[in-house]
């Protein structure tokens, strides 16, 4: 088919042309970056945290006004005795913070990680977290390389506590940024404390910060059982995927030892399931509305096609009459909406690629921390909206070529 008698019909509907024209080409950029988008969103959300999550919670204890920090340090260990010992519980441990949680009163600290004292060239971030012998069995989290934390090696500190922290246990994404030529296991780095010998690597450990990509997994454990006025974290590991029950057993065991704390069954008892669910509810939304937003716009294209099709086969009834009457068929007719529908969204396609690689460029740089786009996701997109395009003039197409010589003539 001669695309010439398609060209010169479309530079009579100039307008017309150019309007979904540019309608395929936003969409097309819209819609591959906001699918780009939501495919970040759905990498997020799927993160693993390295931890037993099925069979993990964490209980937020507020210590009650007028407790000095030996107090506390007697009732942490008298707790955690009591909580090893309920029923259906696997470990117990103390920390500062837990996956996925952030609490203003007890939580992890951002840190920078130097392989000399002295360097100040781009430390690395990581998060600074308090273990103790048990916390790795408690998480469920496995060492690559190295050991645990003996007893001795935990010590008491608060938070004005600036004591260097002898040994510590660093996660393998880390190891590999501070030491990407030889191992980790060993060497020392520099804390904000002092330094420290790396004595164990672990596979893989979820920090509490949800929103953070660059130094996602990046933690260091020292052994340390965090002493705060304001509270402390428990983490329970349970035996069982049943673990309401044992829930419900680990607060009546910390009840029963006196009124010198408070704990809101709601609010300050989460699983690790229910943590997840909480912390990734507003990058679901955004997924969600993404691609809301997306099928808007296809659905958009696609009407403002079929509506043009519709409008043009009414304006040249005479003309497809004429093209029948001389011998054109009915595939003739058909092949030629398609094809030139498919002339208009290829130009949209070509412009809309160009608009989509720049539109995430300026997101990256200027309005959200995305990655690089890879040209296939526009390409996709192009795909998409090539079929979107053959199937919406389908039908005015069909039309077209169900209309009679005769009639067409005797109408005009």
């Amino acid at each position: 088919m001669q695309l010439r008698p398609i060209v010169a019909a479309l530079t009579r509907h100039k307008v017309a042309t150019a309007l979904i024209v540019l309608q395929v080409a936003l969409t097309l950029a819209v819609a591959s970056n906001a699918l780009f988008i939501v495919a970040t969103r759905v990498v997020h959300l799927a993160r693993d945290t390295g931890t037993d999550e099925a069979h993990l919670f964490v209980i937020h204890n507020r210590w009650k006004i007028g407790r000095d920090a030996a107090q506390i340090d007697a009732d942490i260990r008298t707790d955690l005795d009591v909580l090893r010992h309920v029923a259906g519980v696997r470990d117990a441990s103390p920390s500062n913070s837990a996956p996925l949680q952030y609490a203003s009163s007890v939580a992890a600290l951002p840190t920078r990680v130097r392989l000399r004292p002295d360097q100040t060239i781009r430390p690395q971030f990581a998060m600074l977290s308090m273990a103790d012998d048990h916390t790795l069995d408690t998480l469920g989290v496995s060492l690559i390389a190295g050991r645990n934390f003996h007893p001795e090696e935990v010590r008491v500190t608060g938070p004005e506590d600036k004591a260097a922290y002898p040994s510590c246990i660093i996660t393998r994404s880390l190891a590999d940024k501070l030491f990407p030529a030889g191992s980790a296991l060993g060497r020392t780095v520099y804390l904000p404390t002092g330094p420290s010998a790396i004595v164990g690597i672990l596979d893989r450990l979820q920090g509490p910060l949800s929103w953070t990509r660059e130094a996602d997994g990046d933690n260091v454990l020292v052994p340390a059982r965090y002493v705060d006025p304001q509270g402390v974290m428990y983490l329970v590991r349970t035996k069982a995927t049943a673990m309401q029950p044992v829930i419900a057993a680990t607060l009546k065991a910390l009840e029963a030892r006196g009124d010198i704390r408070i704990i809101d069954p709601v609010e300050d008892v989460q699983t690790l399931a229910q943590t997840r669910e909480r912390t990734y509810a507003s990058d679901r939304s955004v997924a969600i509305l993404m691609c809301i937003v997306c099928g808007s716009l296809l659905l958009a294209t696609a009407g403002g096609i079929v509506g043009l099709s519709s409008f043009w086969v009414s304006q040249r009834r005479r003309q497809i009459g004429i093209r029948r009457s001389l011998g054109a068929s009915t595939g003739d007719i058909l092949r030629y909406f398609h094809a030139e529908n498919f002339l208009i969204v290829s130009t949209g396609v070509v412009l809309g690629v160009v608009l989509a690689v720049l539109a995430n460029l300026g997101l990256m740089k200027m309005l959200y921390p995305l990655p690089h786009m890879p040209l296939y996701v526009p390409l996709f997109g192009a795909l998409l909206l090539w079929l979107l395009g053959q199937l919406a003039v389908w039908g005015p197409a069909r039309s077209a070529a169900r209309v009679s010589p005769v009639v067409a003539i005797r109408a005009s």
